[in-house]
């Protein structure tokens, strides 16, 4: 669901640093007008694991996407994003002069939300995919921008470490259950266009433990993360303005992703979807007929102006489930130079075949300040 934010970021953002990033690196950029000779996501294929924990440079965009919700030891919450986005420039290595120019471009989000002190912390930063400035392997898994990275101690269990100003996060994610295949047997589909899809994998309730540091003071934490691998060659159907996407882990050991494609005429795209996540792992998919998301509260962002919902109520009368969610700190708004949206820490609570349920996740809001394929349609060469 992130495809054409990394578009965006990665066409622009290598020249203009935005007031929020830190250590963006100059890279050389030659990104194709013609992605016709990427391989597309068209049909469901054969996983293998753990070789597509990795790279696929096969497909024009990947990104390995970590979102989670700690607490200190006196209750304190947190929540952080660690991501790391690869944008192919050209499909032929071999059209790759130089060692010094890289065929592959990589980005990296570090954000941590201080709820109690109601603070928000993003930084990003941009590299070229050669001589170890950044990269992506599968054995043993590793995934870096510099020195921030996440990095397998054995199978199963993966470090996550970054470090900006002002704060860092030291932590070790254990795999609890196996990887979750979003979609039609982990090809999820974006749009009625032939190639408007994505391979996705997520990785649900992976108990975490290390420590955040927040001005030089670090707080041992625990908690869950989640992690989402998708890889693709496409974009948004003209008229998707923007999407609204959910993960949410509960207390109970159940997981639930969904999102929701807007339409600008405010009718939801037909190709929203969803999965729910027993605590033994398996699945339940979701269409968009399926549940029901209303807006209950929004948030006014004093910066973009842009307003956000902040407050939701979830139907999902098959899985017998009601929820409502909240934003656990209003301002977790990220303010790139060339899209504006929200992601965030969140809180769950509601009823699941009437027996009460809480959890915490992460949304993300995107088309509320730009509309994004309009941004896409300006960018392209």
């Amino acid at each position: 669901m992130r495809i054409l934010i990394i578009l965006l970021m990665l066409c622009v953002s290598l020249w203009t640093q935005p007031a929020w990033a830190s250590n963006t690196q100059l890279v050389w950029l030659d990104v194709p007008a013609d992605s016709s000779h990427f391989r597309k996501a068209l049909t469901p294929q054969t996983w293998h694991f753990p070789e597509d924990f990795g790279a696929h440079p096969d497909y024009q965009t990947e990104w390995w996407y970590y979102t989670g919700n700690l607490e200190a030891e006196d209750g304190r919450p947190f929540g952080f994003q660690l991501t790391f986005f690869r944008q192919a420039l050209t499909s032929d290595p071999a059209q790759t002069t130089s060692h010094l120019r890289g065929n592959q471009i990589y980005s990296a989000h570090f954000t941590v939300s201080d709820i109690r002190d109601r603070q928000f912390y993003p930084f990003e930063r941009f590299s070229r995919g050669n001589i170890d400035l950044a990269g992506a392997e599968s054995s043993p898994y590793h995934v870096w921008l510099q020195d921030w990275s996440a990095t397998e101690l054995e199978p199963g269990k993966v470090r996550l470490q970054a470090k900006a100003e002002k704060v860092a996060i030291d932590l070790v994610v254990n795999q609890s259950l196996p990887p979750i295949l979003q979609g039609d047997r982990g090809l999820s589909i974006k749009g009625y266009e032939p190639g408007n899809a994505s391979y996705y994998y997520s990785l649900v309730q992976q108990p975490t433990n290390g420590t955040v540091s927040i001005e030089g003071k670090a707080y041992k934490v625990s908690g869950v993360t989640w992690k989402d691998h998708e890889y693709s060659t496409s974009a948004l159907t003209p008229g998707t303005v923007g999407w609204d996407w959910f993960a949410m882990q509960f207390e109970n050991g159940t997981a639930l992703m969904l999102y929701v494609l807007r339409r600008e005429d405010g009718t939801l795209e037909a190709t929203s979807a969803g999965t729910f996540i027993a605590a033994d792992g398996s699945t339940q998919p979701l269409s968009v007929q399926d549940y029901k998301v209303n807006v209950l509260d929004t948030w006014k962002s004093p910066k973009s102006r842009g307003t956000y919902p902040s407050k939701w109520q979830i139907e999902i009368p098959k899985l017998d489930l009601t929820i409502q969610g909240r934003s656990m700190l209003a301002d977790q708004e990220l303010n790139t130079s060339t899209a504006t949206y929200w992601e965030g820490a969140v809180a769950f609570e509601g009823q699941l075949k009437q027996q009460p349920i809480r959890g915490k996740g992460y949304v993300e809001l995107t088309g509320y300040v730009d509309r994004l394929d309009s941004l896409l349609a300006e960018r392209t060469p």
